[in-house]
């Protein structure tokens, strides 16, 4: 159990959903001390199990996903399963789930039923497309909000076809968004006393972090084209290759570092130029821009330019794969990749909790656990005996 002083401490949160952002979501309330009870079905657990690499037989994905979760299973389409997840429901504050729109309703588990056994309960419905809608009953994924959000539109080469990010972005971008909807909920209940439904599409949250492209649209037709790794709104933006073949990035938002960059690499004419003034002006030419500082890296190895840039306290970082970020100072320093001891696979080293509270601040208490393993410790803390857990089981619903 978690104790009170977490500071989401004393929250109960059932996580019924799979794959990836409601999971998530609950996650993220577990590692700052809600008390996550995963429910997963009897014989078909949660795919994240089993997505990526492996050790031992056991999914490494789900290490991360389950943490601070306890797992029980439950059919919620038997009659035994759905009696269950009530009486568990009426003890809990959040429920988070991700079935197509009119799922729970058909098992006679929708906001109905669940707000009459406890009607302080917020129930977060994440889907593709939301509950209403022409698109609502269709299945929906990450992927498909990453293509109709824009995001695809705009990332790649200029030549190159639309590009899919290769990790889950619209769905950790969603998790993001459900968590603090939940919490905002949560906090709208000590005034009104009741809970309320909140209603995630996971195609909406991405186009919040694609930026003003509606009101651009919007207010002068301007459509958003892919540039590659430049920018239109400021130069030198680019990624750039050393003489020793690593590549660094390089980041010039702000005038007075562009001002530096281009004294550093010998090029202090170019600010006098008129349209140096402005990031836009910049980002029209950025061939001249890139031509200066793409050579002058090409010219000095990695760790030579990262030192120039650093003593002219201009913007620069390496770009790094997942060996550099497990061995980099500043990370460490953060303890970013924190280890988790588990009883099943030893030590392991994962992600840390998001940020960092100074007076009340969130932990890994355990890495995912096994399908199904807190099941009888969960149900007999609900005040079911053993033969009433056992009849479930006789009955399919566990």
């Amino acid at each position: 159990m978690t104790p009170i002083s977490a500071p989401l401490g004393g929250l109960r949160v059932l996580d019924l959903a799979t794959l990836f952002a409601g999971p998530l979501a609950a996650t993220m309330l577990g590692d700052f001390g809600a008390e996550v009870i995963k429910v997963e079905h009897p014989t078909r657990p949660d795919p994240s199990r089993g997505h990526g690499p492996a050790k031992d037989g056991v999914g490494l994905w789900w290490k991360v996903l389950g943490r601070n979760k306890r797992t029980v299973t439950l059919d919620l389409s038997t009659a035994g399963g759905r009696e269950t997840l009530l009486r568990l429901a009426a003890t809990a504050d959040v429920v988070i789930e991700n079935f197509r729109p009119g799922t729970l309703e058909k098992w006679r588990l929708g906001w109905d039923e669940l707000s009459a056994v406890n009607p302080r309960l917020v129930l977060a419905r994440v889907t593709g497309f939301g509950q209403f809608g022409p698109y609502s009953h269709r299945p929906g994924f990450g992927t498909l909000a990453e293509a109709m959000s824009g995001f695809a539109a705009i990332t790649g080469e200029p030549e190159g076809p639309p590009t899919l990010p290769p990790f889950g972005l619209a769905d950790s971008i969603a998790a993001l968004a459900t968590a603090y909807a939940v919490l905002t909920a949560l906090t709208g209940r000590t005034t009104t006393g009741r809970g309320q439904v909140v209603d995630m599409a996971i195609i909406e949250p991405i186009l919040t972090v694609l930026g003003p492209q509606p009101l651009w649209y919007d207010q002068l037709g301007y459509v958003q084209q892919r540039t590659g790794n430049r920018s239109r709104n400021n130069a030198p933006r680019n990624t750039y290759r050393t003489a020793d073949g690593s590549w660094l990035a390089v980041s010039t938002s702000a005038q007075s570092i562009a001002e530096r960059v281009m004294h550093l690499v010998g090029r202090p004419d170019l600010i006098d130029e008129p349209w140096f003034a402005t990031g836009t002006g910049r980002a029209e030419h950025t061939d001249v821009l890139d031509e200066a500082v793409g050579g002058w890296i090409a010219r000095h190895t990695r760790d030579e330019a990262l030192a120039a840039f650093e003593k002219a306290e201009a913007a620069i970082a390496p770009i790094y794969d997942i060996r550099d970020v497990m061995a980099d100072p500043q990370y460490r320093a953060l303890d970013t990749i924190t280890e988790v001891p588990d009883p099943e696979l030893g030590p392991l080293r994962m992600q840390n909790v998001l940020f960092r509270l100074s007076h009340t601040p969130g932990a890994i208490r355990w890495a995912g656990r096994p399908h199904g393993a807190d099941t009888d410790t969960v149900l007999t803390e609900l005040g079911l005996s053993r033969a009433d857990i056992a009849a479930l089981r006789t009955q399919g619903a566990l």
